[in-house]
């Protein structure tokens, strides 16, 4: 030994060798005494909090959204499918259930295998344990030395995790922590995002799939690389076989299936019902800053693992979401080809306007830059992603071109609610939440065009006017109104000695009549009357009001409607019906607002209802009948707006009450013609579609197969004249009056 000692390299080997002994030694007393940051105490591991997503579900508890930083959904232990954790033990830590935390023997395995024989097979030597410390507390840079102090301080944690959890709680809180592919958290969000199911029913397929994923979650990610992660997947059912969780003949036989996705993105601008989520969200922002917990802090809803129990339908919402998209996509084409090469998308003065309302715009201006420099600038052609019906498409454009690609685009916004609640059942924004935020259901206000008439005619009727009361089609000028004169469209225009009764003329939606009614009945009682049905905006004192000049609100509009088949009582739509915590305690409840007092009579709803009856059946939305072959029980109304800028549909059924809305968010630019433009050709077709999906469901038969109560012997002998007549001789000989002095106001 002596003479050992005596050699100089031996010498220096035992001290080199001492060294990094004490180095190690030193950083790793360093790491134990917080020289490199506190490490979790005891206290601190035994109550681990992650942040946790909020979830948002439809009224039938089904998973619609979550709200989250990390996108986590914890489960128990006995939501574990064994083969799952067997794939998960197999794959990444066979001696989990034999060490405490640090796997000694595989790291003399690594060591021998790795670093002296050169053998890279032989696997990292990490354990479940540690995986889940550096999961739960991260890893920092230290500059120098960073992976060791970082191995260090992993090493400590998980020993002391095991000492505090037992194996199955190690597992739940692996489960519920470690990362998947695309920014998810938990295996429970990892298989609802990929399988589109919960953790509990994934075969042993899918269970192999996501744990293989964790090898490198960006390289195994299926939605991006299905074949790659199938490959992986197979390694992970071979390891199951190895140790012996399943035998060869089933590892075999698993490997040889296809591995089949069924994506669900949580994606804020993607997925099912993106306006409705958004505008939950922004409703429960305010929501929560009035809450406390019972310690005084408020709810986070990115953090607390909040359940947000919402009130639309999601099997209903999917129909919709359909119905509309292939309605828009016909409607898109016949628009574009409507206007050829003279589209006022490429009007100069349109784009112009336009141009100057943009940020970037603004921005610019803001900056000092000169109009030439600003439109230099937004001149630039970059790789864009621009919308399209027929398959986003990405092309090499400026702003400005990109501007004028969307200034083509119609636009829609649709809500179905629960007459008898306001509950909402399915909520679209607009064509696509991720290239148009703009949300046309609880954002924009419209002029509603003939929507608005069964408003007039409802004040009119509850004045005491009888359904069997007849006017004259001819024009009328107001003289106090700059001389105005509305007229109608069609071919009975200029036809001054025909007249109809008040079903005729609202079911065939005669514009001079709904101006002749306001007159007789008086602007204030109508706007009173629409105040009574919900409408909060403040309406304007004119005429015009008859037509529809007012811009309303499309939850404010449906609400309002609501009231034909509620009683007589608007609702206000609504969307939340409870928050529960993390742990099922409820935070808050809410009830649907119903106003006590009628707004109208029975007698006036039972006439208005089967008026608006006859629009589907003989008026305006005949085509209900005619071309979509609906047999439902519906009444309805459509809309047009001067120069067809709007387009609307109102569906009335006994259970459910839907408004359809189209046109262009830029109020320059309308339809080309009125049988393109009208609300009968632009707006109705997407309810008619989506209850034609809703009859083809048998799950919604309570709502397609409801009838309207049979109106009272009274408002039956009432709408029981002619539908029209014609001026007698001396009437047509001395000729109507065509000439208004005023504009009477009551």
């Amino acid at each position: 030994m002596k003479l050992l000692l005596k050699r100089k390299w031996i010498r220096w080997a035992i001290i080199v060798g001492f060294a990094v002994v004490g180095f190690f030694a030193i950083v790793y007393v360093s790491v134990f005494l917080g020289v490199f940051g506190k490490l979790p105490s005891r206290a601190e591991l035994s109550s681990i909090s992650q942040a946790e997503a909020t979830q948002l579900l439809d009224k039938d508890g089904k998973l619609i959204g979550k709200f989250y930083i990390y996108d986590r959904q914890p489960l128990e232990f006995h939501d574990l499918p064994q083969h799952l954790i067997d794939a998960l033990v197999a794959t990444e830590d066979v001696r989990f259930y034999k060490h405490d935390g640090v796997d000694n023997v595989s790291l003399l395995r690594v060591f021998i295998k790795n670093i002296i024989l050169g053998d890279k097979s032989a696997g990292g030597g990490s354990t479940i344990t540690l995986q889940l410390a550096k999961n739960l507390f991260g890893r920092k840079d230290y500059v120098l030395f960073s992976m060791l102090i970082n191995k260090f301080k992993e090493s400590i944690i998980a020993k002391r995790i095991e000492d505090i959890y037992s194996k199955n709680n190690i597992l739940t809180l692996y489960f519920n922590t470690v990362p998947f592919p695309d920014n998810t958290f938990g295996i429970e969000s990892a298989s609802r995002k990929f399988f589109n199911k919960p953790a509990k029913d994934l075969n042993y397929s899918e269970a192999a799939a996501l744990i293989g994923t964790l090898k490198a979650t960006s390289y195994y990610n299926p939605r991006l690389h299905l074949e790659r992660t199938q490959s992986r997947r197979d390694v992970v059912l071979q390891q199951m076989h190895k140790y012996d969780y399943l035998t060869e003949a089933e590892a075999d036989s698993l490997s040889a299936e296809a591995l089949v996705l069924n994506y669900k993105s949580f994606n804020h601008d993607i997925g099912l019902a993106p306006y409705f989520r958004e505008s939950v969200r922004k409703e429960l922002k305010k929501i929560l800053d009035s809450l406390k917990k019972s310690s005084g802090e408020t709810y986070d809803l990115y953090r607390d693992g909040l359940v947000v129990h919402t009130t639309l339908d999601s099997s209903m919402q999917a129909l919709a979401e359909a119905s509309m998209k292939e309605h828009l996509s016909s409607l898109q084409r016949v628009h574009e080809q409507s206007y050829g090469k003279y589209a006022p998308w490429h009007d100069k003065k349109i784009v112009n306007k336009a141009i100057k309302s943009l940020p970037a715009y603004k921005r610019y201006k803001n900056q000092g830059l000169s109009e030439k420099q600003i439109l230099d600038s937004l001149a630039i052609k970059r790789k864009t992603e621009l919308f399209q019906w027929t398959g986003d498409t990405v092309e090499n454009v400026s702003t400005i071109d990109s501007l004028k690609h969307s200034l083509k685009l119609l636009n829609t916004g649709m809500l179905a609610i629960d007459p008898q609640t306001g509950a909402v059942r399915t909520y679209i924004g607009g064509i696509d939440y991720r290239f148009f935020k703009y949300d046309h259901v609880s954002q924009s206000e419209r002029q509603v065009g003939s929507t608005f008439k069964p408003f007039v005619y409802t004040a009119a009727i509850e004045d005491g006017m009888k359904p069997c009361t007849y006017f004259s089609l001819s024009a009328v000028t107001y003289t106090d109104f700059d001389d105005w004169t509305p007229t109608n469209s069609g071919k009975e225009e200029n036809d001054a000695h025909l007249n109809y009764n008040l079903e005729t003329a609202l079911s065939q939606s005669v514009n001079t009549i709904a101006v002749k009614v306001l007159n007789k009945v008086g602007i204030e009682k109508v706007i009173a009357q629409a105040e009574k049905m919900g409408i909060e905006k403040k309406l304007p004192e004119e005429p015009s009001l008859a037509l529809g000049v007012a811009e309303i609100n499309l939850r404010e509009l449906t609400g309002a409607y609501a009231s034909y088949v509620n009683d007589s009582r608007p609702v206000r739509p609504f969307a939340i019906t409870k928050i529960t915590d993390k742990n099922g305690d409820v935070i808050v409840a809410f009830k649907p607002e119903i106003k006590e007092e009628q707004a109208y009579s029975d007698y006036t709803r039972e006439v208005m209802l089967q008026i608006m009856q006859s629009t589907v059946n003989s008026g305006t939305a005949t085509r209900l009948r005619s071309s979509y072959n609906l047999k439902n029980d519906i009444a309805g109304k459509t809309g047009t707006t001067q120069n067809n800028k709007d387009g609307w549909f109102v569906g009335i059924t006994p259970k459910l009450v839907t408004v359809t809305w189209v046109g262009n968010d830029n109020h320059s630019i309308g339809f080309k013609t009125t049988g393109i433009g009208q609300g009968a050709n632009s707006a109705l077709p997407i309810f008619a579609k989506f209850y034609q999906k809703l009859n083809a469901d048998s799950q919604f038969n309570s709502i397609t197969k409801a009838q309207f109560q049979t109106p009272s012997d009274a408002v039956l002998e009432d709408l029981d004249c002619e539908p029209e007549k014609r001026d007698g001789f001396f009437k047509r000989l001395f000729g109507n009056k065509t000439k208004e002095r005023r504009f009477k106001r009551k």
